[in-house]
Formats: C-alpha cells, structure tokens, sequence
C-alpha cells in the first residue's frame, strides 16, 4: 500500500451537514475499497484563487490515506461524475 493525499472542493451552496455527509461518503468510498485512511482535514469555505463557474468560494477538504495503486483512479472517477465538486486533486504523498 501508498500513501496519497486527496484534495477536493465542494461548492458552497450546502449547509454544514451537507458538507459532514459529502466528507462522509467519499470516507466510505476509500474504505470500502480496500483503503485506509490516514487523517481527514475538512478546511471549510474558503475563498477561490479564481472564479469557477460564477462561484467565488469553496469548501475544502485534504484527506491522506493508505491505497492499492488502483484506488486513487477509482475516487478520481467519482470525483468527476459528482455534481458536488467543483475541482479534486489525488497525488501520492512522501516521496
């Protein structure tokens, strides 16, 4: 298993209840295939570097876990289809 870190932004549009369900599912969905998680980080809203679709802020979340090589496609996947997130980033972690 590897180390990786995940990065992802929700849009700001949810309460936070909503926010604690999104971090929820996408835990679940690294623990159920197979990964350990190592440590989650729910940073909260946040100002954007630069404006996405009219939207000016986003609610940021890092999570490290441990992974088979073939996990970080697999949350990759569900990153992209979800209509919640506006961007995500899945780098292995150490080196």
């Amino acid at each position: 298993m590897r180390e990786y870190e995940a990065m992802y932004i929700v849009k700001p549009n949810y309460d936070e209840e909503q926010y604690a369900q999104f971090v929820e599912k996408y835990n679940a969905l690294i623990q159920n295939n197979g990964g350990e998680i190592i440590k989650v980080e729910p940073w909260g809203k946040r100002r954007l570097a630069y404006e996405i679709d009219k939207l000016r802020e986003g609610y940021y979340v890092l999570v490290r876990f441990n992974a088979e090589a073939d996990l970080p496609a697999e949350l990759e996947r569900n990153f992209k289809i979800a209509d919640e997130i506006m961007r995500y980033l899945v780098v292995r972690a150490g080196e």
